[in-house]
């Protein structure tokens, strides 16, 4: 492991901080991280010789604002991925590979954090349909229902409270009227700009401490966190019960009725190493997306249902319905109640819902805050993630703002690296319950995605490489009412810049998909390349529509 040493950096970052004295190529540093959390990481392989397989390539320097190094932790488990991936292909043909290796690229990790936001349509890229006023007419149906309009749209955001050296991040969910009227800000409001709504609310925030907005908010089940800073966080009772848990979190459940091994599906004309394994995805917006989009490209036959009434985000299915089937179920109804049923019986993996059966289940299990804690049960979306890790905190003074002024990281980073955690947690599951037998469950949670970048092991860049960062690639400074894909736009303007050869829409990173629901479609690879071609993560059908197959449609 390359050495590593960090200074305490409580007057630049905050209290709870750690700079790294060295800043190691990104290639490198991604080593280094990758086999910490190999360590660290209960039933993960410890052989050297399997580490040695991986290789990471690469710009050298970081590619995203602030001084978080979430394309170093994101490449990290890319790879790790790749390692589990190769277990499974040995465990299924009952034999060595000739070719173990595991390619990662530091870079295409760092552009897959936003890769919701980089795909092709007709010619088109996300920025560019957002520009031109041409992504909504290309939905048959609004998943959105208003999400994110209006007052709506800075809900979602980050304020100054009572105290003006701590910020609390609102969330509006999937309900921003009730989340404005529990606290009494008028909503009968019409403004013409964004900067004036948010303003609006703010006027009401400020006379609300941060634990009287807190104690409303979980006395009313509503989202929000306060901004706390790394310590901070660390100190709180759910600071310290998430803590005391690794990142990859997954475990056998001793009280259900034991069930026999169950053998990987036997390779056909597919050699990716999960073909065979159903996956049934019950979860919306990022995170629980990016699982079942990973296990898809690693050969698992994923369907996806949408669940009457909720609401998802339209620009999403472009990328993350990739590889799946969509199904609308209405869990009210007992003919759909009946037809999901019939999907859970035979199911593998089950990102949400019951356990027993007499095969062994992995029961997937999303949530914020982590499995146990005062916590656990409150709602979460990413940006509360964001806050209660320390993670809005410190980006805040990373871009020099007063004490406490918090802003949100420029990408989804949360969302993302929970989703690829919760893949790795299941494809390990997969793998042991090959072995062993047994139901097995696995869970991910958004703020220890975000916690695992402030450890000390991990380290933050310095203000200087900050600053070099933003000048390569001309980063436009975020603020602190921007909603995420306000800010994730941002960023991928100065990629162009920067890297316009990986983003550009014949990119080699890209795949090309020609005759798709939209019409051409153009999407951003995989991260990881297994030395056996075959078998490397790859989709063999395009993003398709939320509720685009039919109701009653069955497992491959």
């Amino acid at each position: 492991m390359a050495t590593h040493q960090t200074t305490p950096g409580d007057e630049i970052y905050g209290p709870g901080t750690f700079i790294d004295k060295e800043v190691l190529p990104v290639p490198v540093d991604a080593r280094r991280v990758f086999e910490f959390l190999a360590l660290s990481t209960p039933s993960f392989t410890k052989d050297p010789n399997a580490w040695s397989a991986v290789n990471f390539s690469g710009g050298s320097t970081p590619m995203i604002p602030g001084p978080i190094k979430a394309p170093v932790i994101a490449a990290a488990l890319h790879a790790m991925c790749g390692l589990v991936a190769n277990e499974l292909l040995e465990l299924r043909d009952g034999k060595a590979l000739l070719d173990s290796t595991v390619a990662v690229d530091t870079d295409h990790a760092g552009l897959w954090l936003g890769s919701t936001f980089t795909t092709y349509i007709n010619g088109l890229d996300v920025p560019a349909l957002v520009c031109t006023k041409k992504l909504a007419s290309i939905f048959n149906r609004d998943f959105e229902q208003g999400f994110g309009q209006g007052l709506a749209g800075r809900t979602t955001a980050l304020y100054q409270t009572k105290d003006p050296n701590v910020w609390y991040q609102l969330h509006g969910s999937l309900n921003a009227n009730k989340t404005l009227e529990e606290m009494g800000i008028p909503t009968n409001v019409e403004f013409d700009t964004m900067k004036e709504y948010y303003n609006h609310i703010q006027t009401y925030v400020t006379n609300w401490s941060p634990d009287e907005i807190e104690m409303h908010n979980i006395r009313h089940g509503l989202c929000g966190s306060i901004c706390y800073s790394p310590a901070a966080w660390r100190n709180t009772v759910m600071g310290q019960r998430l803590n005391s848990y690794p990142l990859v979190n997954y475990n056998c459940q001793p009280y259900t009725a034991p069930t026999p091994k169950v053998p990987l599906p036997i390779a056909t004309t597919d050699s990716r190493p999960l073909v065979g394994i159903k996956v049934l995805e019950m979860v919306r917006i990022i995170a629980g997306p990016t699982i079942g989009v990973t296990l898809a490209s690693y050969g698992a036959d994923v369907i996806k249902v949408n669940c009457s009434r909720l609401v998802d985000l339209n620009v999403l299915q472009l990328t993350l319905n990739a590889g799946q089937r969509t199904i609308d179920l209405d869990i009210t109804s007992t003919e759909d109640r009946a037809l999901l049923d019939r999907l859970i019986a035979d199911v593998d993996i089950f990102v949400q819902a019951r356990r027993q059966r007499k095969k062994g289940i992995i029961y997937g299990d999303e949530n914020c805050y982590g499995p146990d804690g005062p916590f656990a049960e409150r709602p979460g979306w990413q940006q509360i993630g964001d806050a209660a890790s320390g993670t809005s905190y410190v980006i805040g003074k990373s871009l020099g703002y007063p004490e406490g002024h918090s802003v949100l990281p420029h990408l989804p980073v949360s969302d993302m690296t929970t989703g690829i955690v919760g893949a790795l947690e299941a494809m390990m599951a997969v793998r042991d319950r090959a072995i062993n037998g047994g139901s097995y469950h696995v869970i991910f949670s958004l703020v220890a995605a975000d916690t695992i970048a402030l450890e000390k092991e991990i380290g933050l860049y310095p203000p200087e490489v900050v600053a070099q960062t933003v000048n390569k690639f001309g980063f436009a400074p975020s603020t602190s009412d921007q909603f995420v894909s306000e800010i994730m736009l941002q960023v991928i303007d100065g990629w162009k810049q920067d890297l316009p050869r990986y983003l550009d829409e014949n990119s080699h990173l890209m795949t090309d998909y020609q005759h798709g629901p939209w019409g051409q479609q153009k999407l951003l690879k995989p991260v990881v390349k297994l030395g056996n071609d075959a078998a490397t993560p790859r989709w063999t059908t395009p993003s398709v529509p939320n509720c685009h197959h039919a109701k009653n449609t069955q497992w491959l």
